[in-house]
């Protein structure tokens, strides 16, 4: 077996070695023109991508949401001069670019993609199933590094546009490459399969991922096994019915070899005397009349059945036995997303201190580089240990990596990166060791910046994120980035192209954090912010938010701070329109952006239906202000017990709206619907919605097509044991009838928790198993019955999140989702997640 050092992944999308536009044109058979001489080093398909310089390659896909054509210009302002195209621009425009104008800028993405495989001479891994293949991949790659050099899809890279990418990583280092492969739909795989062109196949199980596009589950099977038609080796576990019986009855599979595991049946790797203890599993595996015992630190099904497919693959590549129980016993969690959080003297933390390698680095950079709110960004980076580069070339384009990528200072951690100090341009300090560090840890060091702690886990970064926290209290509520994105994406699949999104982003965000969510629908291109008051829209304004942000509830009191930050106020009154056109004048101001609120039936603030020629009248006088919108807001679009009422207030709002619009004489958005209303009544869409709540994954009319964003968690301090006879918490409300196991848990109505939840009428969920409030809240504690379930102190606790959720939470307290995310106390730590 050879044997070489691992090499890291090259950075996001990079290319093995230079292309020419001109061969690049030639392999995706696509028409060049503009400039020819140009030679690209990376593709990019994100325009706001830090990497967006001269030797880009950028395919300009459509999507259903997103058109890439849209942002050309901008790119080529950047210096992007290198494009693929479906649409020619004016070229008058880009006098330096050159163009290849394709059919479809997807397709050929893939196309380049399985040319570049095709160069590329090592074994190739392909991994699909419906769970376990990003765990699978990474375990490999750890279990892997002493035999081969390794390129591997960053982070969960296995979709149509994520493998193209991740095959564009090979490179001539590379001796092996595990790449991910993932399908919503029929027929997607039979795009994938001839660009990976795997040589072993892992198929890690079968779930309920995606299924309402399949007639059924043995039709997902069937499209994921396309994957390996042309496999040598196929591996799976024969204890999957349904797959085994689907891989023995295809006949493109009859020449693949089939290595199947078992822990209850045939197969040709067994597995037996398997031993689940406190902290970690131990069994024995079988192949070939051979057997070894093997270890490894998780008790969970899915871990095992994760870690015995890398056990396969490794007895097939017929790696050293020794080796294999080695890297086993040390197998490590695997990060499947990043943290931010706030830390201490008003910075912002992220933590993705699990792994350190080039190509995580570049992309936890680029999160990094989207902290609007921050001017500052220090970069905490230990040693890249998996990495067959000489240190110094290493350092080299790790110091051109961060310069690119705007940090401002770095502080290394590590023998080698202090080595290495002198050849980082930037302001920073170097540490041999992260206790070397600590001891010098000075919090005055750290103020109003963005901080990445990036590295591997043998420096237990862990330390340093606890001395950089704001927060220690153990109760927080998690908000999962990427939920929200999927969610708001769905809202803009049901909307035409052209129509403008507005997202709330008032009283938190509805709980879950201010400036964070708001950078993150920035970075997404939504085209207006929305705030209940004036200091909201300061707060966003303060931390780098450039949006246009609506001020639904503005006081005459706020208008020169309004106008100071460029906020847009909602005006609802002839006297709010006159006083804020005096504030207009005052400030020396011209067409100035308000929005009009029209009273359609809520009767809460807005013009009335019998005021609008007055307000036509009116508003035509007042030359220093511009109408940028005209709306409404809807009293009851999420019954359809209002549906006539809601169809009354729409027409109500069309007529009067124009009437305003023929007056002034100029183009203005009308907007009328909110979360539930974008979902019900499509003929009210007009130029924006508003999106609300929907963005956190509730909907009045399907569920299932949101993701959960928001999920409050804690753990447990304390577990007693209480007996009949005996009382529990205040009041002594909590009256056991039998012996029962009690926990502390640290959340209180201080936190935010609803006192109504006491007494058995809110449920926690502790190892996926209720365990019901006992007793009354206290204002910083909650005591919860465990009995049954297992539960040790210092066990994670879910309050709600997918169950419960706070739909039902809501329904307990007979209230509204609203009040229930509104209601959590900022005391309580936000912790935002995104793979």
């Amino acid at each position: 077996m050879r044997k070489c050092k691992v090499t890291t992944v090259r950075p996001s999308y990079q290319i093995m070695a230079n292309y020419s536009v001109g061969k690049v044109a030639e392999i995706t058979k696509g028409t060049l023109t503009g400039n020819t001489d140009i030679v690209i080093q990376h593709v990019l398909i994100d325009s706001r991508s830090a990497a967006a310089n001269q030797s880009a390659l950028f395919f300009a896909i459509k999507g259903k949401n997103h058109d890439g054509h849209r942002y050309l210009a901008e790119l080529y302002q950047r210096g992007v001069r290198a494009f693929v195209v479906s649409e020619l621009p004016e070229p008058k425009a880009f006098s330096e670019a050159g163009f290849i104008v394709v059919p479809d800028t997807l397709k050929a993405l893939q196309t380049l993609a399985q040319y570049h495989r095709e160069q590329c001479n090592c074994p190739v891994v392909a991994i699909s199933g419906s769970n376990g293949k990003t765990i699978v991949k990474e375990w490999l790659f750890h279990c892997l590094s002493d035999a081969f050099s390794v390129t591997r899809s960053p982070k969960s890279y296995n979709s149509q546009v994520g493998v193209p990418l991740s095959l564009m990583l090979l490179d001539e280092h590379t001796t092996m490459g595990i790449f991910e492969a993932g399908i919503s739909f029929p027929g997607e795989m039979d795009r994938l399969r001839p660009m990976i062109r795997p040589d072993l196949g892992i198929l890690t199980n079968i779930g309920e991922a995606h299924q309402e596009n399949f007639s059924d589950t043995a039709q997902k099977i069937d499209e994921k096994l396309k994957l390996f038609y042309n496999c040598q080796t196929l591996i799976y576990c024969a204890d999957h019915k349904l797959i085994d019986q689907a891989v023995r009855k295809a006949p493109q599979l009859e020449k693949v070899k089939r290595i199947t595991w078992s822990a209850a049946g045939k197969a040709g790797i067994l597995v037996s005397n398997i031993k689940r203890e406190a902290d970690g599993t131990s069994f024995r595996v079988s192949y070939l009349d051979e057997t070894i015992a093997i270890r490894i630190p998780f008790t969970d099904a899915a871990s095992f059945e994760n870690a015995m497919h890398c056990i396969a693959l490794m007895l097939v590549l017929d790696i050293k036995r020794d080796k294999i129980v080695a890297r086993l016993h040390d197998l490590p969690p695997v990060a499947m997303r990043l943290e931010q959080r706030s830390a201490i003297n008003g910075c912002t933390l992220i933590n993705d201190s699990y792994n350190s390698d080039y190509n995580s680095l570049s992309i936890a950079l680029d999160v990094l580089n989207r902290q609007f709110q921050h001017k500052k960004k220090t970069l905490i980076l230990s040693d890249i240990l998996q990495s067959s580069r000489h240190p110094e070339e290493l350092y080299r384009r790790v110091a051109t990596l961060i310069r690119e990528k705007g940090v401002t200072r770095i502080i290394g951690i590590g023998s080698e990166i202090h080595k290495n100090a002198a050849i980082f341009d930037i302001p920073g300090k170097f540490y041999e060791t992260t206790h070397a560090f600590i001891s010098s840890f000075v919090p005055e060091d750290f103020n109003r910046e963005a901080i990445l702690l990036k590295g591997a886990r043998s420096f237990e970064f862990e330390k340093i994120a606890a001395l950089l926290e704001q927060k220690k209290h153990t109760t927080r509520i998690e908000i999962n980035l990427n939920a929200l994105v999927h969610n708001l994406n769905y809202f803009r699949s049901l909307l035409k192209p052209g129509t403008k999104t507005l997202v709330m982003v008032k009283a938190l965000s509805y709980g879950s954090g201010r400036h964070e969510i708001a950078g993150v629908l920035q970075f997404q291109g939504v085209d207006y912010l929305g705030v209940a008051i004036a200091d909201e829209g300061v707060s966003l304004r303060q931390a780098g938010i450039t949006l246009p942000v609506l001020v639904m509830n503005p006081e005459p009191e706020s208008f020169d701070t309004i106008i100071h930050y460029r906020l847009e106020p909602e005006i609802y009154s002839f006297r709010m329109l006159q006083m804020f056109h005096k504030a207009v004048v005052r400030n020396q101001e011209i067409d100035y952006p308000v929005h009009i609120k029209l009273d359609t039936g809520m009767r809460r603030m807005g013009f009335l239906p019998g005021e609008t020629n007055d307000l036509c009248s009116e508003i035509v006088k007042y030359k220093n202000i511009r109408v940028c919108s005209i709306f409404s807001h809807l009293a009851g679009s999420d019954e359809d017990v209002h549906d006539s009422f809601t169809r009354e207030q729409i027409d109500t709002f069309r007529k009067n709206a124009d009437q305003i619009i023929a007056a002034i004489g100029y183009p203005v958005i009308r907007h009328i619907l909110n979360s539930s209303g974008i979902e019900r009544f499509p003929e009210a869409r007009f130029d924006m919605v508003r999106l609300g709540i929907g963005l956190y994954g509730i909907s009045s009319v399907d569920s299932s097509r949101l993701q959960t964003v928001s999920t409050l968690k804690s753990t447990i301090l304390q577990i007693k044991q209480v007996l009949p006879g005996e009382t529990i918490g205040y009041g002594r409300r909590g009256k056991p009838v039998k012996p029962v196991q009690i926990a502390v848990v640290p959340i209180g109505y201080g936190d935010g928790l609803n006192r109504r939840l006491s007494n058995g009428r809110g449920s926690f969920v502790v190892k996926g198993k209720p365990a019901p409030v006992i007793g009354s809240i206290c204002m910083d504690m909650t005591l919860i019955d465990v009995t049954g379930t297992g539960a040790r102190e210092g066990d994670e606790v879910i309050i709600f999140g997918e169950k419960p959720s706070v739909v039902d939470i809501a329904r307990i307290l007979e209230t509204i989702p609203y009040e229930v995310l509104t209601g959590i106390s900022e005391r309580v730590k936000r912790v935002y997640i995104q793979e």
